[in-house]
């Protein structure tokens, strides 16, 4: 009977973690102290070395809210890209591709550019496009798209 619910036990974890991988080897990211995905996107996933994270927001994973303040709320989008990538071994210096959309460039730009410097605390930085959207999800005033390198430990 011990065996047999072991055996029930291992064939249900294995089904989780198949649902959670593509046929090539995709892995979808879920990682413990992330924010939430509802709906019909991931947080992140690996692919061979590579780490591509969603579009986040600066979404306070306590609660599921944004944060209130445009440099607090930046701050947490960046936090939030941070948790994903370390939680598949990646630093913040090995993003190797940054997407940043924002709701007014002039008045965001620089707050970008001075967490930015913050966070990884010296060049260099990764290749970065930054532009203005007319509307981004929830109102809100910053969305950034990450792709890191993080090669498979052999």
């Amino acid at each position: 009977m011990r065996r047999l619910a072991f055996a029930s036990l291992v064939a249900a974890t294995t089904a989780s973690v198949a649902a959670a991988q593509s046929p090539n080897g995709v892995r979808t990211l879920d990682p413990p102290g992330a924010i939430k995905a509802n709906g019909t996107w991931s947080l992140g996933v690996r692919a061979g070395d590579f780490v591509f994270v969603a579009g986040m927001q600066g979404v306070d994973p306590a609660t599921n809210r944004l944060v209130e303040g445009n440099e607090a709320r930046i701050h947490q989008a960046f936090l939030n890209i941070r948790l994903i990538a370390q939680s598949e071994g990646a630093t913040l210096q090995d993003c190797v591709r940054l997407t940043i959309y924002v709701s007014d460039l002039a008045a965001i730009a620089p707050l970008v550019d001075k967490v930015q410097a913050e966070l990884w605390g010296k060049p260099p930085y990764p290749p970065r496009t930054m532009f203005e959207a007319k509307k981004l999800f929830d109102g809100d005033i910053i969305e950034i798209d990450s792709v890191f390198y993080a090669p498979l430990k052999k």
